[in-house]
């Protein structure tokens, strides 16, 4: 149980990054505190009363009180971000205890396990802006949603974005293999797939294969073609807090995992080859994803078919234009080409892609 006393921490102390600080001498309660800072990765100081050298209290991020410690830092110095911890759920007493010490909330063991671990992951990591996520799905099959996904990362990553790519089309055959790191160390989707509650940013981040100076979450070679939702709400969730750009390769059929990957994406792209037939399987597709996704847009590929231009597709799909993919020469050789899509930085699909986070970002305000 967790409940609030006063307020939150201001959005200013809410960036600050440091050690949280402990304030116990009840050994139980600091066990099990100390159990949550290292499942939110983070590393606390810890005293049985308000420390004597001047500064930590005032400049802990997090101040986590055990209810034995109330009175011994009664005097202490207001401030923001005190958390009083305690165990007996029917002391009405820790009410008054927690006002007198200025706390903003009253957390109670074990209930309050989850929400403690949240709040403590936030000041390890820091919490500011988070990273401008979009996911790029195909109109049909072979549209090329996933070169445009690739390009979109390694034109991200080129322009100096911390940048994650995630595979969310488990039957796509891995962009780590699209990106030349099929033999790369590092985890794919199966090592997450028991994930729940709140997943680490940074050794998320760490743990995944770096290619082309960007991360990479795809899919192993073995049999799993799926993860629980509540694994891809965690992953991404942990992807998003880190800042950057996280490009989203999404499958078209639209399943539980699907639609949790689609509930945190920013912007959406649909990807069209201008045909008759692809403009009418991408109709459905945008039905599903309009769903769960508010802000999907056309990203039309040629040739085009008589009577069709990328105007004329985004208006048929009844959704904005982002304009005309272009074709990179070198990804239609049979070998596809030793280098990832986008990575000639003054190719016609990585200018494509310069563009569109140019715009992105100002839209979003990260810019």
């Amino acid at each position: 149980m967790a409940g609030a006393v006063t307020h939150d921490p201001s959005p200013a102390a809410s960036h600050r990054q440091g050690k949280p600080l402990i304030v116990t001498e009840d050994a139980d309660l600091l066990d099990d505190l100390l159990r949550l800072c290292a499942a939110a990765g983070a590393t606390p100081e810890v005293h049985p009363s308000v420390p004597e050298r001047r500064g930590s209290w005032e400049t802990a991020p997090l101040v986590l009180v055990g209810d034995d410690a109330a009175r011994r830092v009664r005097g202490a110095t207001r401030r923001r971000g005190v958390v009083l911890v305690g165990r007996d759920q029917d002391d009405p007493g820790v009410w008054q205890r927690a006002v007198e010490i200025g706390a903003d909330h009253v957390l109670m063991l074990p209930d309050g396990e989850q929400w403690l671990v949240d709040r403590i992951a936030d000041v390890a990591e820091g919490v500011g802006r988070p990273a401008l996520t979009v996911g790029v799905i195909g109109g049909r099959g072979g549209a090329g949603a996933s070169t445009l996904a690739c390009a979109l990362a390694v034109t991200s990553a080129r322009e100096g974005l911390r940048t994650l790519l995630v595979d969310a089309d488990p039957l796509g055959g891995g962009l780590d293999v699209l990106l030349g790191g099929e033999t790369s160390e590092g985890l794919r989707w199966p090592a997450f797939a028991a994930s729940r509650g709140r997943v680490g940013g940074g050794a998320l981040e760490e743990s995944l294969p770096e290619l082309h100076a960007l991360r990479v979450l795809s899919w192993d070679r073995g049999d799993c073609v799926a993860v629980p939702p509540q694994a891809v709400r965690a992953v991404l969730a942990a992807a998003r807090r880190r800042g950057g750009t996280v490009v989203v390769d999404l499958p078209r059929r639209i399943d539980d995992g699907a639609a949790e990957a689609l509930a945190q994406i920013d912007l959406g792209l649909l990807v069209v080859p201008a045909e008759l037939r692809a403009v009418a399987a991408a109709g459905r597709v945008a039905a599903a994803a309009g769903m769960v996704l508010r802000d999907l847009r056309v990203a039309v590929r040629g040739p085009y078919a008589p009577g069709l231009d990328d105007r004329e597709v985004a208006a048929l799909l009844r959704l904005p234009l982002v304009g005309e993919v272009p074709v990179e020469q070198t990804l239609l050789r049979p070998d596809g080409g030793k280098a990832p899509p986008g990575a000639a930085a003054r190719g016609p699909l990585a200018r494509f892609c310069k563009q569109f986070w140019e715009r992105a970002l100002i839209e979003a305000g990260g810019a």
